[in-house]
């Protein structure tokens, strides 16, 4: 069943969800790279320097992965990846005061909702419009069918 506005939808919806992580890392961690590194040390992450490059490259690589649909399972690793570290140390609600519990606990959870995304993209591929033709499971079985 071909749909004719399913490519465009699709499309526009990897770049929906792709662009909070490129606009974090283009938009926030460069320019302030020296302040990030310091909030980092303040977190209590080790070795920030090289922990926020690798942040950097893999915001913006995975991001335009999963925003072209070009290895989005591969990209949307590497913004799970990000977002499990990230959450887990910048967002514990179960350990800060009661009067920052809720603030966290909110991002804990938006958080935990672009991860859920990014494991939907590992499991079912870019869809329709991708780049690298990888329109997920539907396809897959269809091409299967058809032999």
């Amino acid at each position: 069943m071909n749909n004719p506005i399913q490519p465009i939808v699709s499309i526009v919806g990897r770049v929906m969800l792709a662009t909070i992580f490129v606009m974090s890392a283009v938009g926030n961690k460069i320019p302030n790279f020296g302040g990030v590194v310091e909030y980092m040390k303040s977190a209590g992450v080790p070795a920030p320097q090289f922990l926020l490059a690798g942040a950097i490259v893999f915001l913006i690589v995975g991001g335009a992965m999963v925003a072209a649909g070009y290895y989005a399972r591969v990209g949307a690793a590497m913004l799970l990846v990000f977002l499990v570290l990230a959450t887990y140390y910048f967002h514990p609600f179960w350990s800060v005061p009661e009067q920052e519990a809720q603030a966290q606990t909110i991002q804990f959870m938006k958080n935990l909702s672009m991860a859920g995304a990014m494991v939907f993209i590992m499991a079912n591929g870019s869809g329709a419009g991708s780049l690298d033709g990888s329109g997920g499971v539907q396809e897959e079985t269809s091409e299967q069918e058809t032999g």
